[in-house]
């Protein structure tokens, strides 16, 4: 996109001005409206259905660009000619979809969930907008719009972040005079406070109360963001306290999430619904909004403007302005069963900021260097189980991930390859494979993105059976988190992937051996630590490395180092046993970074295993920077010795 605006001086980062912001959403919004069905009650953008069906995808189209609306019409914009033009087709189209005889009516929330979820963002839309929508409604119209809203008292919704769907679209029934459900808000607050796992995180759900699995972006959109705006629609009727409770919490959530941001403006490729995109900013402006931040103003801008050039910039919206499902540009692999062409306007959030005025310090500030831009960091994140590392040299962010799987730990679980994996990175993301139709066995579809067809080596250490296919790891179970290295363990096993089969239980799964595992990065490096434990069996170990990917090929052989045509380099390199196989794994059409993608993986056997891996960028012969090794002080222990001369020691017992 061209940057119209741009002043280096005001944001030496990224460029953009607050105006950047009002045009992007002003385009976004303009792109939408060919779409849109007689009445503006739909809006029905081009892709394949969701499991919901068309009729509620295009009541999420009409929902989730609503939201993207009022905040541009909302707040500080109350006054901007503009406002009443952007929100004109959403008052019609608000009087036709809560019209059950009109042609285009929405689908009813007593009817149909998705529309439980849409009406949380109808429902924060109206209340930004209430001067310039709700008010001038004729009296009809908010009669059955509050009819509609009213479905979702009581309603079914799943124990997640759903519960807010209902507190929300309850608190703006009470703020209109309409007869509401107490009920439904006092249980959204009680489970949230079950969730809250400490540092700022929340669980998205758990499967029993205080078993915390489920971490990823949703903290960030969802987790913190509906229970602030369930305050700031409630006002004074809010409960005494909670707004000051849920404010603590995102500002210690703050203090991480800076840290997962990479110098071009990228999030971290991990969770589900990474569609979303730039609501990745969502934490960011709500922290900014409810006085929850613990950011120099600069630096908030500097986060939220590089994520939102970060995905403009590399053709999110290249298909006539509206937001393709996929991740840079259209990836249909990173579809989830509840996906529709519709979906990733939930990226609304992160414009959340517009409702600032133009003199707030948010815009006037001089952007600030994110940590990653400051210095070589390693930080962590005690609730979600990652161990952070940035490098400044290169702008990457790197997850060892030792906590977080989205499996119901006892049983075991298909590898979920947006949580499963042990690293995840803001420059690499996993081999998808398709999803295969739902069957008839309980299991299918339980967790969102497992159950793929094929299987990948990237981004695991794991064992491999006879005919090389790699084994599973959730749930694993986390058993230590330092400021140097982290460590888990696991049963591997491999899941019966028979026709539909209720006998074929996951209790019956074929297991392997046990693996210690353990993550020791720095900088650019990460050393892989496996132990096999019994039954050990003679299935060889294999190590994946990140899969790199792009539009053309990387380069690269069977020496494992991989480096793409900007310098972006992926590798793997045996530290013990040294004569460790590598090989190198090419993919087409399954990675959100590039249509041709490769992963360097290591092949050895015995039962202990070191392993160097390696992200970063490296010159054109693409020669690896000195990599680090190890020795064995005890046969519990395992030291990794460090180019700088630094060491970690870690205690590689179960």
């Amino acid at each position: 996109m061209t940057n119209e605006h741009q002043d280096l001086a005001l944001s030496p980062h990224t460029g953009w001005t607050r105006q950047d912001w009002l045009d992007t959403a002003d385009r976004m919004l303009a792109a939408v409206r060919p779409h849109a069905t007689p009445g503006n009650s739909l809006i029905h953008l081009p892709g394949p259905p969701s499991r919901s069906g068309r009729l509620s995808d295009g009541l999420e189209g009409y929902a989730r660009t609503f939201l993207l609306a009022a905040f541009r019409t909302g707040g500080a914009n109350l006054d901007d000619p503009r406002s009443a033009e952007l929100l004109a087709p959403y008052a019609e189209g608000l009087a036709a979809g809560t019209d059950p005889d009109h042609p285009y009516a929405w689908p009813r929330p007593s009817e149909v969930p998705q529309a439980r979820v849409e009406a949380a963002s109808v429902a924060i839309g109206l209340h930004e907008t209430r001067a310039l929508l709700w008010d001038r409604l004729p009296a009809d119209v908010q009669e059955r719009t509050v009819d509609w809203l009213s479905e979702l008292a009581d309603a079914w919704v799943p124990e997640n972040n759903w519960v807010w769907f209902r507190g929300c679209v309850a608190a703006f029934l009470r703020s209109v005079g309409a007869p509401h459900q107490a009920g439904d808000i006092a249980y959204a607050i009680h489970e949230t406070d079950g969730w809250y796992a400490g540092g700022g995180w929340y669980a998205d759900g758990a499967h029993q109360r205080g078993q915390f699995r489920n971490f990823d972006y949703y903290n960030a959109w969802a987790m913190h963001l509906y229970p602030l705006w369930y305050c700031r629609i409630s006002g004074a009727d809010a409960e005494p306290g909670l707004l000051d409770r849920y404010r603590a919490r995102l500002r210690t959530f703050l203090e991480d999430a800076q840290h997962l941001v990479a110098t071009d403006g990228g999030p971290l490729f991990q969770g589900r619904s990474l569609t979303y995109r730039f609501a990745a900013a969502a934490p960011f402006w709500t922290g900014a909004l409810f006085d929850a931040s613990p950011l120099p103003p600069g630096r908030t801008r500097r986060a939220v403007s590089g994520l939102l050039s970060h995905f403009v910039d590399r053709g999110a919206t290249e298909e006539d302005g509206i937001l393709s499902l996929g991740w840079h540009r259209r990836f249909e692999p990173i579809r989830q069963m509840y996906s529709g062409p519709a979906s990733p306007y939930w990226a609304s959030k992160g414009l959340a900021g517009l409702m600032l005025p133009a003199d707030h310090p948010v815009w006037t500030a001089t952007e600030e260097p994110l940590p990653v831009e400051s210095g070589d960091f390693t930080r962590a994140m005690a609730a979600p189980g990652w161990l952070v590392t940035g490098t400044t040299a290169d702008g990457i962010v790197r997850v060892a991930n030792h906590g977080t799987d989205h499996t119901p730990p006892g049983r075991p679980g298909r590898d979920d390859p947006f949580y499963a994996r042990y690293a995840y990175t803001t420059h690499t993301g996993p081999e998808l494979g398709t999803t295969p139709p739902p069957g008839g066995r309980r299991d299918d579809h339980q967790r969102d993105g497992d159950s793929r067809l094929g299987s990948s080596l990237d981004g695991q250490v794991t064992v491999l059976d006879a005919a090389g296919v790699p084994a599973h790891r959730s749930p694993f179970q986390r058993l230590a988190l330092t400021d140097t290295f982290a460590l888990s363990r696991h049963r591997a096993h491999w899941p019966d992937d028979r026709a539909a089969d209720e006998a074929a239980d996951r209790d019956d799964w074929r297991r392997g051996p046990w693996l210690t595992t353990a993550s020791v990065p720095r900088g650019p490096w990460e050393v892989r630590l496996v132990r096999v434990s019994q039954p050990q069996g003679d299935h060889p170990v294999s190590v994946g490395g990140h899969a790199l990917a792009d539009d053309t090929a990387p380069a690269g052989d069977d020496g494992g180092v991989l480096r793409r045509a900007d310098g972006l380099t992926s590798a793997v390199l045996p530290l013990h046993p040294a004569d460790g196989e590598v090989t190198v794994h090419r993919s087409e059409g399954t990675n959100a970074f590039g249509r041709h993608s490769a992963t360097p993986a290591y092949r050895g056997a015995g039962p202990l295993h070191a392993v160097a891996v390696f992200l970063g960028r490296t010159g054109p012969d693409g020669g690896l920077p000195p990599a680090p090794s190890v020795s064995f002080p005890t046969a519990d222990t395992v030291t990794v010795h460090w180019p700088d001369g630094a060491r970690t020691t870690v205690p590689l017992t179960d």
